[in-house]
């Protein structure tokens, strides 16, 4: 089974100053993108895990991300690299999604291992290694896999979207 993917983050600025005869403006196209190829060497991955999930008032969740995680055919993910990731908050959302932070086994390859992420109702954030990183953000099976994901608060339920996409060795 093939992967391919294009990994991108964007943001799009104008601001404009009216002067005594002119106007100025200031335009910035902001993009970075990475293709990555199918394998498991420097600019390929081999691993997608997609999902949409609920969690209860007050819940947390760890996903795995050594042998535990489902890919599209039901086929158990292994990441030994995470290339991409992200995660997206609803907007319908009362409380706060926040990532990170698992009490034990945490995964720091993106955070440190009590470092956290809050996503306020409607907010995404995204990482993606480069295409010539060959090491990306790597996955300890067994003492540092697991990604937690926590509802912040109690009354409401909160629903998140979550890609991940990385390698295999």
């Amino acid at each position: 089974m093939g992967v391919t993917s294009t990994l991108s983050m964007a943001a799009s600025v104008s601001q404009t100053k009216a002067l005594d005869l002119t106007s100025v403006e200031d335009s910035l196209a902001f993009r970075r993108a990475v293709n990555l190829g199918s394998g498991t060497t420097a600019g390929k991955a081999d691993k997608v895990f997609h999902d949409r999930r609920t969690l209860a008032a007050s819940a947390t969740e760890d996903l795995d991300l050594a042998g535990v995680l489902l890919d599209a055919f039901g086929a158990a993910l292994t990441f030994v690299r995470v290339k991409g990731l992200y995660v997206s908050a609803a907007d319908a959302n009362v409380n706060n999604v926040v990532v990170g932070g698992a009490a034990t086994n945490p995964w720091i390859g993106l955070l440190t291992a009590t470092g956290t992420l809050t996503l306020r109702p409607g907010a995404s954030v995204g990482a993606m290694a480069g295409v010539a990183d060959a090491t990306a953000y790597a996955v300890t099976a067994g003492t540092g896999d697991l990604l937690k994901v926590a509802n912040s608060g109690a009354g409401t339920s909160v629903t998140y979207d979550i890609v991940i996409i990385g390698a295999s060795a």
